[in-house]
């Protein structure tokens, strides 16, 4: 039986492990390994430590989908919506642009369950925490070793992540990717930004009008919502929590300081546009030092005018699952001499 391994365990992993289960007529054995400590990527969920029902998004926001990929992708949504991993994005958003034809949709139980969901479909055998250093090539097999551990050997690795971190591992990888596809990686820029979130006291009270609004005003907040309001999940015992989305400059000039120090800046700032918000009881803050590309390789020109459309419109805080956004999809197939290039990079970057 064919070994697979899948690096990163985001929206681009889970759905390739999960189309590799469906599609392969052969049995495989697929793991999927990510370095964080929980799977989600970028569609990443936490939960207050005070209360397991209180939720946050902390990475996309909602899904958008415009006619473009309701065309390429619509059974996906079908089956998530059926399964009512998704539902239509009912509440306002203050400052979202909306355009013809686009639908929007959020998970009720927080936007990591898509990825959870294709997991599960996968019936991968799911590792957090391992960080892979380096690939190289022993007797027609990979050697993947990591941070902690003892290396495995796998017939094909798949890897996701973001390119720099593609670009960091060591090994005999380095020889499968040439001068040309390494001058075309480093090229894919990202912009980088915090996200904090706050739980909060059943029967808190956070009055405002909306779920969620972009801040066009402010020189750190972009962007916050009223999560479980967000989501239409309102509760009297559980209660409200509540997610800030940095801009990018802030994101950049303060990406090396401590979240410590950076979790204060936030407060401050949404003290600002908030006052008088209560104390939360638990936070949680995320530093996305890769959170959206700026500079993408090998898309089409309609999708690449879709992605600039989105950004120019400033709902950058929407996710549009096109599979590999920000992430190579790259595959490594055994049995090549580690002098020969043969790895692919199919989709976008």
């Amino acid at each position: 039986m064919a070994r697979v391994l899948i690096v990163g365990a985001g929206l681009t992993g889970s759905l390739c492990a999960a189309l590799l289960r469906k599609e392969t007529p052969r049995p495989v054995h697929l793991a999927v390994w990510d370095e964080a400590g929980d799977s989600g990527g970028r569609m990443a969920t936490a939960r207050s430590p005070c209360n397991s029902q209180s939720t946050v998004d902390l990475g996309a926001q909602y899904i958008t989908c415009t006619p473009h990929y309701a065309k390429k992708h619509q059974r996906f949504y079908d089956e998530l919506l059926a399964r009512g991993i998704l539902k239509p994005l009912t509440s306002p958003i203050e400052g979202m642009v909306m355009k013809e034809g686009d639908c929007n949709f959020v998970a009720p139980q927080g936007l990591s369950s898509v990825i959870k969901h294709y997991l599960e479909e996968s019936g991968a055998e799911v590792h957090c925490r391992r960080r892979v250093t380096q690939i190289n090539l022993r007797n027609d097999k990979w050697e993947v070793s990591r941070e902690a551990g003892p290396p495995e050997q796998f017939d094909i690795v798949v890897l996701t992540m973001p390119v720099p971190q593609i670009l960091q591992l060591r090994g005999d990888i380095t020889n499968l990717i040439s001068e040309c596809q390494r001058q075309q990686l480093k090229s894919v820029s990202y912009s980088s930004r915090y996200a904090l979130g706050l739980f909060y006291e059943a029967g808190t009270k956070i009055d405002v009008p909306w779920a969620g609004q972009y801040i066009t005003s402010n020189p750190c907040v972009r962007f916050i919502s009223i999560d479980n309001k967000k989501r239409n999940i309102e509760s009297p015992g559980v209660g409200p929590s509540l997610v800030v989305h940095t801009t990018v400059p802030f994101g950049v000039t303060h990406l090396e300081h401590s979240t410590e120090d950076v979790q204060e800046l936030i407060f401050q700032q949404l003290e600002s546009i908030l006052p008088g918000l209560p104390q939360p009881v638990a936070t949680k803050c995320q530093k996305w030092r890769y959170s959206q590309p700026q500079k993408y390789l090998f898309l089409d020109q309609e999708e690449e005018a879709q992605i600039k459309q989105t950004r120019k419109e400033g709902n950058d805080c929407s996710r549009c699952p096109r599979g590999t956004e920000g992430g190579a999809l790259i595959q490594l197939p055994a049995g090549l001499s580690a002098g020969q290039t043969h790895s692919s990079v199919p989709g976008a970057l």
